[in-house]
């Protein structure tokens, strides 16, 4: 039985960044592979040039989206592999019609943010940066960050049971530390396995020690923190977004953030990145990082896993991580 022809859509540029040796090992074992010649991601000429011999696909990061026309171009086409976060954007009507299979490596990127999200609520509950600033302009303990607090004692609340915040209650549980979760999709029974309390979002964000967001960015979700929310957030609390920007509101966070009364982390804004003269940059009780908390050089365990998609497809195994039209509305 031939290979099937598998085409890479990446770029050449980034081919150590999300391919190891490993994963071009195993891609060779099964499959024919075919490139995009350029150094960056393909945009759609190239997609149309590429894709007419090929039975899949490995997309990721600023490849031009799957449409109708690109489709047209490839009618062997039968699966696609993201070895990125979210696939939203690649996926057209076109695509769900013709039955090709989508699978997202996102989970292998949920856990880099879990890590960064767990090294904030360490440095967040410690209040490490507030408290170091202290000590560079000569004082000690005689500050109002003082005293720090312990991880395992804090309440977490956590918005989201995504992939990222199923890791970051992984990564909490040795801390046995008590978590809250607001997601309409989980039901009570699950959050029980799961060991945490569900909540309501009003809720959370009034018990939580420190209020964490891993939701997706759709419509329902849009300024989900809102003015009225963050005004009953806890005094000395601390604010974490690794998941989108517009998941706040911007405006209304500034606001409380000007009074001084909780800590933000911000890995992502909105506009991302914030304008030079944005509040966000100069108020000394927030910190915005330039949207790292994914993997930034090594995102080899997201091409391995897109490698490991297709050999299941072709092999005749289930998938690990599909993506299916009625899950598009919950994806951001």
């Amino acid at each position: 039985m031939p290979k099937p022809t598998i085409a890479i859509t990446i770029g050449h540029t980034h081919y150590a960044r999300i391919f190891s040796d490993a994963a071009w090992r195993e891609l060779n074992t099964f499959a024919d592979v075919i490139h995009h010649p350029g150094d960056d991601p393909a945009d759609k000429a190239a997609l149309i040039a590429l894709l007419p011999r090929a039975d899949a696909c490995i997309t990721s990061w600023d490849v031009a989206p799957l449409d109708a026309d690109v489709l047209a171009a490839a009618p062997q086409l039968r699966a696609l592999a993201h070895a990125a976060g979210s696939v939203k954007r690649f996926i057209s009507d076109a695509l769900w019609a013709r039955g090709i299979q989508v699978t997202s490596a996102g989970p292998a990127l949920a856990r880099d943010v879990a890590e960064t999200t767990l090294g904030l609520i360490i440095v967040g509950a410690k209040r490490i940066l507030p408290l170091g600033q202290h000590v560079r302009e000569g004082g000690w303990r005689e500050s109002s960050a003082w005293p720090s607090r312990e991880v395992s004692s804090s309440v977490i609340g956590l918005v989201g049971a995504s992939s990222v915040g199923r890791h970051v209650l992984d990564l909490l549980r040795p801390f046995r530390t008590t978590v809250l979760l607001y997601d309409p999709f989980v039901s009570t029974e699950e959050a029980a396995r799961l060991g945490v309390a569900k909540v309501e979002l009003a809720e959370l964000v009034r018990r939580a020690d420190i209020v964490s967001l891993h939701a997706p960015a759709v419509p329902s979700t849009y300024h989900m923190l809102s003015r009225a929310l963050l005004q009953e957030m806890q005094d000395d609390a601390v604010l974490i977004n690794t998941a989108r920007g517009a998941l706040i509101d911007e405006p209304a966070l500034i606001d409380e953030l000007r009074k001084g009364r909780f800590f933000a982390f911000l890995d992502v804004t909105d506009p991302e990145p914030p304008a030079l003269d944005s509040p966000l940059r100069s108020l000394p009780n927030v910190v915005v990082t330039p949207h790292l908390a994914g993997c930034i050089t090594d995102c080899t365990r997201m091409g391995e896993m897109a490698v490991e998609e297709l050999r299941r497809f072709f092999a005749g195994e289930p998938p690990l991580h599909p993506i299916t039209p009625d899950q598009f509305g919950r994806i951001g």
